[in-house]
């Protein structure tokens, strides 16, 4: 009985969304090769959230920017719901981005002058969504996010859990396939990283999207589905 309760507690996994093989990337510093990304890869399922962890330096932030299409890799494959899109030019990547995936960094990265409102809206309309639409679900989306009530309010009038909430409604608001998330509660307190992780698992098992994060907390990489680790710039 116990068996079945706990493979019935434990998420779907669909279709792979994201896939990646043999990821090399090397950067030239002082006109020598620095081999960051050696090899290795990995499937995300949809409804799967995965946690990306290993040593300071050893490449997570730089694998997360090559799967989010922000890099190119040096070497091997990125395939995005069955497209190989490591080859394709900037501006079919940027289509691919805006289409299928969100962000969250550890830093907000809001619009300072935009209210929080604006900032939720501004990625719809640069996907073409009608206006009105727009506001319409970003106002769903901050409420989701439990700051409705910020709609209004500029980021330098809220605090720094609401803004990380903000900007994850903004990171949902093409409703994406996947979500990145590079420490996306580095700079909060314990109570506020909290908060905001639970809203991140929340909103990505309720849409049923899938979530690959960047983390050192342990305790947070312990709570996602599996882990990725880089080691001696092999991801396994």
């Amino acid at each position: 009985m116990a068996s079945i309760l706990n493979s019935l507690s434990k998420p779907i996994r669909g279709e792979v969304v994201l896939s990646v093989r043999d990821i090399k990337k090397t950067f030239v510093e002082g006109g020598q090769p620095l081999h960051i990304l050696t090899g290795g890869g990995f499937d995300l399922h949809r409804g799967e959230i995965v946690a990306l962890v290993g040593p300071s330096g050893s490449g997570k932030s730089t694998l997360l920017q090559c799967v989010g299409l922000l890099d190119k890799p040096t070497g091997g494959s990125i395939l995005v719901a069955g497209t190989p899109v490591h080859t394709m030019n900037d501006e079919m990547r940027t289509m691919i981005r805006r289409r299928n995936m969100g962000f969250v960094y550890q830093r907000h990265n809001l619009l300072s002058d935009f209210t929080a409102l604006e900032n939720v809206v501004l990625p719809m309309l640069a996907n073409g969504v009608r206006e009105s639409d727009a506001v319409v679900r970003a106002m769903k989306l901050l409420k989701s996010a439990n700051v409705a009530h910020r709609a209004s309010h500029i980021p330098g009038q809220m605090s720094g859990g609401e803004q990380q909430r903000v900007a994850v409604a903004r990171a949902l608001a093409n409703m994406p396939d996947i979500l990145l998330a590079d420490e996306p509660t580095g700079s909060l307190d314990p109570n506020h990283a909290t908060n905001v992780f639970e809203l991140l698992l929340n909103l990505v098992r309720k849409n049923k999207m899938a979530m690959l994060f960047v983390t050192h907390d342990m305790s947070l990489a312990n709570r996602a589905d599996r882990k990725i680790t880089i080691k001696n710039g092999v991801v396994k």
